[in-house]
Order: structure tokens, then sequence, then C-alpha cells
């Protein structure tokens, strides 16, 4: 793809140029400018560290190691060469060898990346602002990594390989930062290619909504088992919430069933199975919007929009806008007042009754 300028009444081309050329290295500068301005390739994601290889028996390092707003860490690899090389074997690797990371983990990392920066700051508590958490969630952190490739192209056999690997539930990305001279600056034209934008939400959706149904079907927890962590784990008010949300529940929706740290309900409409959210064991509600938005009607962003203010309108809960197809949480201990729990319970029978008229 060729870009042209505008000069007078003329359409001029703009010449390609390489990284090599213009002598922009890979670590000391393209590595060094996407660490200030991540934004660049991939919106809504906090970097980690960089170069990151804390693991046995190996020498490989992870270019760059983020994570995303929905807990997910990110493997982003970067290459300035014309074909990728070999780089998407490599981050498989990388991510097979973080895939166990926890929460703590993460916060170790970031705080060594910090001090080596000179930067000051509380890793935990920026790790746990950009998440919109209000506590730590070790069965939702990390449950998934993804890979993001960098490159200034790719070769065919990186991208049949990314194509056919995504078909198998891997997520991964690959953005073509391809470098051009403009009189004399260099610009950057930033696609991407794998998978196609417009076809992105809809893959995300059908992952998400395979990845929520494995979780289902393999859960070794039963109910009862998952009644006796809340009471463990949860004050004594929370338990209680927790409690009024399953009394309610038992009489609303299809089932109510455990997953490996919450319980959750579903309501089976048309013969479709749709999730809402769950009220897990560390105190905390979990909304999904994401799972709403795989099916209609809730797969129309502005009845999500409505279930947000309703959510919102709950005293002390402030979910941001940019989490409406995320899977954004707020404590259980807000729902502890009568007045609370109502509006809640108001929220989520507009939802049933939404979807219950769509059956007519």
């Amino acid at each position: 793809m060729a870009l042209f300028k505008i000069s007078g009444d003329k359409v001029v081309e703009v010449s390609e140029t390489t990284f090599a050329e213009q002598n922009i290295k890979e670590r000391g500068d393209l590595q060094r400018m996407l660490l200030d301005n991540i934004g660049v390739i991939s919106g809504n994601l906090m970097v980690i560290t960089e170069e990151f290889g804390e693991w046995d028996d190996s020498k490989r390092r992870i270019d760059i190691l983020a994570i995303d707003q929905d807990a997910n860490l990110v493997v982003i690899e970067l290459k300035r060469t014309q074909d990728g090389g070999h780089m998407e074997l490599q981050a498989i690797r990388y991510a097979a060898m973080i895939s166990t990371l926890t929460f703590d983990q993460v916060v170790q990392i970031h705080e060594k990346f910090l001090k080596s920066k000179g930067k000051d700051g509380d890793a935990k508590a920026s790790i746990l602002e950009f998440l919109e958490w209000n506590e730590v969630d070790e069965e939702q952190f990390a449950s998934d990594v993804r890979i993001i490739l960098v490159a200034a192209d790719f070769s065919k056999e990186i991208t049949s390989a990314v194509l056919w690997l995504n078909s198998r539930d891997l997520d991964i990305t690959c953005m073509r930062v391809k470098p051009y001279k403009l009189d004399e600056q260099v610009v950057l034209d930033v696609q991407q290619l794998i998978p196609l934008p417009e076809a992105e939400e809809y893959q995300v959706k059908v992952r998400e909504k395979d990845k929520l149904k494995r979780s289902k079907r393999w859960v070794q927890k039963s109910l009862s088992e998952i009644w006796r962590e809340l009471e463990e784990k949860c004050t004594a008010e929370e338990f209680q919430t927790a409690k009024e949300i399953d009394d309610w529940l038992q009489t609303r929706v299809t089932e109510v069933f455990p997953t490996a740290n919450a319980f959750a309900p579903l309501l089976r409409v048309k013969n479709r199975d749709q999730f809402f959210f769950k009220v897990t064991i560390e105190g905390s509600v979990q909304i999904w919007f994401i799972y709403l938005a795989n099916k209609p009607p809730f797969s129309d962003e502005s009845l999500r929009r409505q279930l947000l203010g309703k959510i919102n309108s709950i005293p002390g809960v402030k979910i941001d806008e940019s989490r409406i197809n995320g899977k954004p949480s707020f404590p259980l201990k807000q729902l502890s007042s009568k007045e609370s729990l109502q509006i809640f319970k108001d929220a989520f029978e507009w939802v049933f009754s939404v979807m219950e008229s769509e059956e007519k």
C-alpha cells in the first residue's frame, strides 16, 4: 500500500524506506519509542516491563510484556525486518512461559521495571487502577495470554501460520509498522493486518463464548463448595448479600451454575444460553458485558449502555464507558444496603425482560 501527499495540484507518492536505511534500531529506538507510546500499536494496554526473561534455562527475552484491561497478559514482539523472521514461534514460546504468572509476580516485575527507569510509584496500585479493580481477582487475572507481533511487514508463512493458530483459539494480532520518508521526516504507516479490524469484534466474541462454555463444562467445583468458600473468605455482610442475590436468581433464571471461583446465572431464551454476571468468592461482582454482546438483543450497544447507566446508579459504583465490551467488576459490599441491592436487581430484571420480550 502506497502513501501519497498533496503538493499543489498534484498527488505525489511518498517514498517507502526501511528502518535499517534510517538507522532506526530494533531495541534502542523502535522498542524505546513504543514503550512510551504503546497506544500506537494497540489501545487499552499497560506496559509491565521490557526485555523480560525471568525463567530457568533460557536466555530469550520478551521485547515488551503488557496487560490489557481484561487482565490478560500480552506478549509484544518487535522486528524491524520486512518479513518478520520467525517471530510467531518465539512469541508462542514466550506466551507458554509466562502463562502461569500470578498477580503478585506481575506486581514484582513491574516494580523492578519502574525502578530501572528511575520512576516512583506503587506498582500494585497502578495495575489495580488500570484494571479498574478494587481488589485482586486471581482467577480473572492472566486467564489468557495474547500475542501482538509488530514488524515492517510479514511473510506469507507468518500470516498463514497466525490465521491457522487463531482458528485454534490463540489470540495473535499482526501489526504492520511501515516507515516512509516524507521530506526530512520519517513517518509510520501503522495498520492491523490480522485479524482484519472489521472482523475482530466478531472473532473476539466467538472466542470468549467458547472459552466460557469450556470453563463451565470442565469446572470441578460444586455450588456447595463455592458457598463454603464464600462464607470463609467474605464478611458476614457480603455473604448475606450473596445469599439474597442467589435467592432472587433461583426464582428468575434457568440455572445458577458454579465457576472456578464464583456463582453465575444463566437464562435460556430461544434455545440460546445467555450469561450476565458472576459473584466471586473474593467478594466482587463482575459484569459480563462481553458475553451479553455475543447475542441479540444486547449485541445492540445502546442496550448495553442502558444497562451500564442502571448499574452506575448504584451508590459507590462507577464503571467507565470504555468497559462496555469487557468484564468490569465492583465490590459486593456496594450492594449491602437494601436500596443498592434493589437497584442491582431492577437493572437485571430489565435485562431479563428485554430478552424475554424478544422470544414473543
